[in-house]
């Protein structure tokens, strides 16, 4: 069951101001998780970010896969935790898929050279974007996993009009 609040930014007890949308929802298992995220596919567009925050083992890539999965990738989806970023060309899209764990200050994000990735031409999905401080441009969505019992909960919030149109648009299970 999908849970959309919406309200008013001057209204809104949040630590972002600018948030407008978000949704929580209890996924029981892995494939739920992976059904969220083909569903978050139909979202992204060339410049659309996406960053996943959650403990080791919250679900952060098994949701990377049902984006992948529902943007018609059919091959292997890894973590990046080692290579930091792994990119899928998927028709007119390129993916990136960013994991910053491994950071130990956000200045390595500035090193890395990653800044040219975010300028517009791809989607970004980042895990661990904390790692990389405020140098990271902002999300369009944050979604935060944490695990419940044998499934997980998560919050997805939007931070752009892009960010509050994907939440509105998608489909219900």
């Amino acid at each position: 069951m999908l849970l959309l609040i919406q309200c008013a930014t001057h209204s809104c007890n949040h630590s972002h101001p600018e948030l407008t949308t978000h949704f929580a929802l209890h996924l029981p298992d892995a494939k739920a998780t992976q059904r969220l995220g083909s569903r978050l596919s139909l979202c992204l567009a060339p410049g659309f970010r996406l960053y996943l925050r959650g403990e080791l083992g919250s679900g952060k890539t098994t949701l990377v896969r049902g984006v992948l999965e529902g943007l018609g990738y059919r091959g292997r989806v890894k973590s990046p935790s080692y290579a930091l970023v792994e990119l899928y060309v998927i028709s007119r899209l390129h993916l990136y898929h960013f994991d910053f764990y491994r950071f130990r200050t956000p200045e390595e994000w500035s090193e890395a050279g990653f800044r040219d990735h975010f300028s517009g031409a791809a989607a970004c999905i980042v895990e661990w974007p904390e790692r990389a401080g405020d140098l990271l441009p902002g999300p369009d969505l944050e979604a935060v996993l944490a695990r419940a019992g044998s499934g997980r909960d998560i919050r997805i919030r939007a931070f752009s009009s892009a960010g509050e149109q994907c939440l509105r648009t998608l489909p219900d299970d």
